[in-house]
């Protein structure tokens, strides 16, 4: 080939041996630089590599490497010189290139009998290899050896992942020759470095040398692209950012070397949509991806979101050598407070009826352009003029932004027919520094307020007036009328009676007097606390008419119209003076001064009320009476007292008091069996005493019928045995359907029950049937007494069974028992024992002897014997 044309394979590829650089004392962190970047770099262990493709002449090709410490800064270079690799002849291809060898280090050897070391262990460096070779493979590394082959036939083996361990077969070893090859091109994002141990055995397999590390690196190659962790990557900025506001950051990754330039990445911004109101708003930091923005003008009105290309590029950004991949960055405008609320008019109008809450009198309207349902676009109003007393409110609609302006108290069309309010609009949040608010977000609203047709009201309510009892009826009371709040109507008012509980009032309709129609009572049930309520109507004629109603309180004086009653009204004392007496009082329904205190006197006639009692006054309200005389005889006397109260004039009254003078023990309490009753029963006690005898009545007789009711049941018990468990057989009456097409001549009267059938003693011999009772002498049953005594129950029922084992007519009676007849001519035969007793068979019923008395005919019939 030509030299000139002879070309580098692969960019990348390392240079020959010789062309690395190592650092002597490793913790020095050494900078490797090269005079002609553009065709040569020096990676960071001192391996130098071409990053491009490029002829290389004939002639010696020179560049410098530069070194620096990084930490004392101390420098060195080196020349390099490039000279092209021989071409290959026929003959050279014959000879296989020259492999480097390694040879195993010399062991330990005896002399002048002591051990004696003759070298020290070697340190193999490690084998470079560059990933994803072309081949040919296998592709020989290096080759192993033992100085001892000469004397011994040796064999040569690898252990390690990659060789007899996964992954497997990689690398390779001739047995006998030691040439270590590798099988198949690397991957150093799989497995970045392999460790493997080379062994020397004899034939016989016995170790003849130590073993060996030999460590292979895997060169990093620029083949794999930058990855973005996300291919869609979301940011935000509030509008009206600064430049040099932060955004967002994007990130990517290479699966490369990151020490090398095939993982070192760098980002950069392709393009941006909207380019508006610059095409350069944002920039991107080149090593960390951070998002910032460079440019004023950021307004969400305008550009709600910008879409950016992002591109990260491996090579450090190399746009000709290094590997590129996109991703896509949103990056939302978010609002904020930089547009104020404004009105729609200027001016708004309403109305509203009077004395009414709660309703809606305008609607006002704003438009604001920050982002809808936002605190930055949700409209707060207030009323800033117009409103003194507080009668309007205004809520703003959480859909349509609009404010509500309401009336939250009544207004009086009468004292305000219009409200002129100054509102302002604003918004949730402030408005952002340096905006402020136009004249646009104050406005006016009118509100009209319109006259209704109102409630005459009475004034004062309730109306409290003070009169005396005793009144006669038609006296004028006084006027009660009513007010109409409605001035500018021209309206009539008329008064009703409403409410009157004593019926003692009436008002006029037209002017509102009221007048007495009874005498006022202040002793009336219808007074509470001296006062008597009564309500009255007033109604206009306007439309709709309405009505007021107003509470007329009168408060009664008292006079001394009741006259004082004694009390108690009954008592009773003993037939003698001592041991005791009668205290009574008065009751007197007026009130002071026209009540207590009292004076208690007896009447002069008859003349013996005088002769057999005398009065004492213990007090202005308690007086004593007791007998004059030394006996009297017992009975019931009526006595007048004569009470007088301390009114003005005074009123007097006699009272009779009924006294019962009966005989007394030492204590002094009555021993008559007769009381009061003697005197008479009210009307309550009397009413009370048939009440409780009728009850008395009504349960003697419910518990009459519940003896009567025990008795039957009783009497339709059996005495010792339940129906359901009599043996005794009687023909039983289920049902009957009649007779059958064949049954003309069948006796039906042989179908009912055994006591309507006819005597047996009237029957002819020779008719009667077979399921007959037998005739026979009836036997004697033992009879049990009425009421016997619990005890003799067993011997009654011992005594009942023996009698009717021995019974001959007891049932069951061997013949068929018809209890229906459909007619003859069934295919059945008959279930007699008497027709089936032929074709019993050999079947035994000797065990009819083990089941009691009651089946001793079954037994003697069935079972074979004699009788």
């Amino acid at each position: 080939e030509d030299p000139v044309s002879r070309k580098y394979e692969k960019k990348g590829k390392a240079l020959e041996e010789g062309m690395k650089f190592s650092n002597c004392n490793g913790k020095r962190k050494v900078q490797y630089e090269s005079s002609e970047p553009a065709d040569f770099k020096v990676d960071e262990d001192g391996m130098v590599y071409a990053v491009r493709s490029f002829p290389l002449s004939s002639e010696h090709a020179k560049f410098l490497i530069y070194a620096q410490d990084k930490e004392t800064q101390e420098k060195w270079q080196v020349a390099v010189k490039l000279s092209l690799k021989p071409t290959l002849t026929e003959d050279s291809v014959k000879e296989p290139p020259e492999v480097e060898e390694i040879v195993f280090p010399r062991q330990f050897s005896k002399h002048s009998g002591h051990l004696q070391r003759q070298k020290r262990d070697w340190v193999i460096p490690p084998i470079n290899l560059p990933e994803n070779s072309r081949g040919p493979f296998p592709q020989e590394l290096v080759r192993i050896r033992s100085d001892r082959d000469k004397n011994l036939s040796l064999r040569y083996s690898v252990t390690g992942p990659g060789a007899d361990q996964p992954p497997t077969g990689i690398f390779i070893i001739n047995p006998i020759s030691g040439q270590l090859s590798v099988t198949k091109p690397l991957d150093r994002e799989q497995i970045a470095r392999f460790h493997l141990r080379a062994h020397a055995v004899d034939i016989n397999g016995n170790q003849v040398e130590n073993p060996i590390d030999i460590v292979i690196n895997v060169i990093d190659m620029n083949d794999n692209r930058p990855e973005f962790l996300h291919q869609v990557w979301n940011g935000t900025v509030p509008e009206g950012s600064k430049p040099g506001t932060y955004v967002m950051t994007v990130t990517a990754i290479d699966a490369d070397d990151p020490n090398a330039l095939n993982g070192m990445l760098r980002y950069r911004i392709l393009s941006q949509a909207p380019s508006t109101p610059s095409p350069n708003m944002f920039t991107i930091n080149n090593e960390t991806g951070d998002i910032i923005t460079v440019a004023a003008g950021l307004d969400r009105e305008k550009v709600q979101q910008y879409t950016l290309i992002i591109q990260a590029t491996d090579m450090e950004g190399n746009p000709t050598y290094g590997l590129s991949n996109t991703a896509t960055a949103i990056i939302t405008v978010t609002d904020v407070n930089d547009n104020p609320p404004e009105f729609t008019a200027m001016t708004f109008y309403g109305e509203v009826p009077e004395n009414r809450v709660d309703v809606i009198v305008a609607n006002l309207t704003v438009t604001d352009k920050d982002q809808p349902h936002t605190p930055a676009w949700n409209a707060v109003y207030r009323i800033s003029g117009g409103d003194p007393t507080g009668r309007f409110a205004i809520q703003t609609d959480p859909n349509s932004n609009d404010g509500l302006v309401t009336v939250v108290k009544p207004i009086d069309f009468e004292t305000n027919r219009m409200f002129v309010l100054t509102v302002a609009a604003e918004n949730q949040v402030p408005l952002a520094k340096g905006i402020q608010h136009p004249p646009q977000s104050t406005a006016t609203v009118s509100v009209t307020v319109i006259d209704v047709n109102e409630n005459p009201y009475f004034a004062p309510n309730p109306k409290i007036i003070r009169q005396e009892e005793g009144l006669h009826a038609g006296t004028m009371l006084t006027t009660f009328t009513a007010q109409d709040p409605d001035r500018y109507m021209q309206q009539n008012i008329r008064y009703t009676k409403l409410s009157d509980p004593a019926n003692w009032l009436k008002i006029d309709p037209v002017n509102g007097q009221i007048t007495t129609i009874a005498v006022l009572d202040r002793e009336s049930p219808n007074v509470k606390n001296n006062i008597y309520n009564a309500t009255f109507l007033a109604s206009d004629n306007g439309i709709p008419p309405m009505s007021g109603t107003g509470t007329l309180q009168i408060y009664l004086l008292d006079i001394n119209d009741n006259a004082p009653q004694v009390l108690p009204q009954e008592a009773e004392t003993c037939e003698t003076p001592d041991p005791n007496s009668i205290n009574i009082t008065a009751l007197d329904y007026d009130i002071d001064p026209n009540a207590g205190p009292f004076a208690f006197d007896l009447p002069l006639s008859p003349v013996t009320i005088k002769r057999n009692w005398t009065i004492t006054r213990l007090n202005g309200d308690f007086a004593q009476l007791n007998l004059k005389i030394k006996f009297l005889e017992a009975g019931i006397y009526e006595v007048p007292i004569i009470i007088t109260d301390s009114g003005n004039p005074p009123k007097s009254n006699i009272s009779i008091l009924r006294v019962k003078v009966c005989q007394c023990d030492s204590n002094g309490d009555c021993t008559d069996v007769d009381r009061i009753v003697g005197a008479g029963l009210g009307t309550g006690a009397i009413i009370a005493i048939l009440l409780c005898i009728i009850i008395l009545l009504i349960l003697v007789l419910m518990f009459v019928v519940w003896m009567k009711r025990r008795d039957k049941e009783r009497q339709a018990k059996q005495l010792l045995i339940d129906p359901e468990d009599d043996v005794r057989d009687n023909i039983l009456k289920y049902d009957e359907e009649g007779g059958g097409e064949e049954d003309q001549d069948y006796d039906l009267s042989q179908l009912q029950q055994p006591d309507t059938v006819e005597p047996d003693a009237i029957k002819p011999v020779g008719i009667r049937r077979m399921d007959e009772r037998p005739i026979h002498a009836e036997p004697q049953y033992p009879v049990r007494s009425a009421a016997p005594h619990p005890g003799d129950i067993g011997d009654f029922i011992n005594e009942g069974l023996k009698a009717a084992d021995n019974d001959p007519t007891a049932p069951p009676y061997d013949s068929l028992l018809v209890f229906d007849y459909e007619g003859s001519g069934s295919t059945a035969g008959s279930l007699s024992s008497l027709n089936s007793s032929s074709s019993g068979g050999e079947q035994d019923y000797d065990y009819l002897n083990d089941w009691g008395p009651r089946f001793k005919k079954l037994a003697d019939m069935y079972g074979g014997g004699d009788d």
